[in-house]
């Protein structure tokens, strides 16, 4: 059972959604997973999922799971594109991964309209501006 297994803290693991320009000058979001260790993240699970309400009527969208074989000590790996049509309900990654023969898991959540111009932030590892969810 779930409550049985020892899940150890998560530490040096974040979650962005930052913003690149396109070849067209449009803004193109991504959502990165960041490992700021200095050990490699293994066999990596991310299920990601939007959901809320919309002028009255709840909103979900599909939950959709990405799997990285390793994500390397002081990188990142980009999850998946999002559209910013979202950006007002919650959007939430379920990050799970072994570190050794350890589990280790954390829901890192946006909540709604917390990806704005105003919270914008210069993210160092991924040489762009976005918002990041330790």
């Amino acid at each position: 059972m779930k409550k049985d297994i020892d899940f150890g803290e998560v530490e040096g693991i974040s979650v962005a959604i930052a913003r690149a320009i396109s070849e067209l000058g449009e803004p193109i979001w991504n959502v990165y997973l960041l490992n700021y260790n200095a050990h490699p993240l293994k066999n990596v699970l991310v299920t990601s999922k939007g959901y809320g309400m919309l002028e009255g009527a709840e909103v979900k969208t599909s939950v959709l799971r990405h799997m990285f074989e390793q994500v390397a000590p002081k990188s990142f790996v980009q999850i998946e594109p999002i559209d910013p049509a979202i950006f007002h309900i919650n959007n939430e990654y379920w990050v799970s991964y072994y570190i050794d023969n350890k589990i280790f898991d954390k829901k890192f959540v946006f909540v709604p309209d917390s990806i704005t111009e105003d919270n914008l932030i210069d993210i160092g590892m991924l040489q762009l501006q976005g918002v990041l969810h330790s």
